[in-house]
């Protein structure tokens, strides 16, 4: 853990310093999040890309269209698409007519789809057991608080440009 101002430091550390360390450790995280889940449910033949698939329709409880998953998972259509055709091979999802868009189908769990869905949920569950273990509840509720301030933050707060 890094001591913020430090009486030896002859500068003084400021919140956009703080800020922009916190952003760099959010990519660190999230590159681990993934490498992590990979690990987690490689043995279920899935990986964190099509684990976020399954859960974006398992969570939703009601059939998706590749759009509407995408959005649920920040990720783009042609990533959900892609793990879609993997997935509707391998029987873990069907496709169903959808009556408001004739090119975009609809995107419904199997019972095989639910049930590695359901094995999935379990071992995260373990996870994330083990991983709390080592964080105070205010630790975890400040994270989610700042986390949350800033994702609304950067929908907010346009980019800067080169002019």
């Amino acid at each position: 853990m890094r001591e913020w101002g430090n009486a030896m430091s002859s500068t003084r550390v400021t919140k956009v310093d703080v800020l922009n360390e916190v952003m760099l450790l959010i990519f660190r995280v999230s590159t681990r999040l993934l490498e992590k889940g990979d690990e987690m449910v490689a043995p279920l033949n899935l990986s964190s890309a099509r684990w976020q698939v399954l859960g974006a329709v398992a969570l939703a409880e009601q059939p998706l269209t590749a759009p509407q998953i995408g959005e649920a998972m920040g990720v783009s259509r042609q990533g959900v698409q892609k793990q879609l055709n993997r997935m509707l091979e391998e029987g873990l999802f069907e496709v169903l007519k959808n009556p408001r868009h004739e090119r975009s189908p609809l995107y419904m769990l199997t019972r095989n789809g639910r049930e590695a869905y359901d094995r999935v949920t379990a071992l995260h569950r373990r996870w994330t057991d083990a991983l709390a273990e080592h964080i105070t509840r205010t630790g975890i509720d400040g994270m989610r608080d700042a986390l949350d301030t800033l994702y609304v933050q950067l929908g907010l707060t346009p980019v800067p440009t080169l002019e």
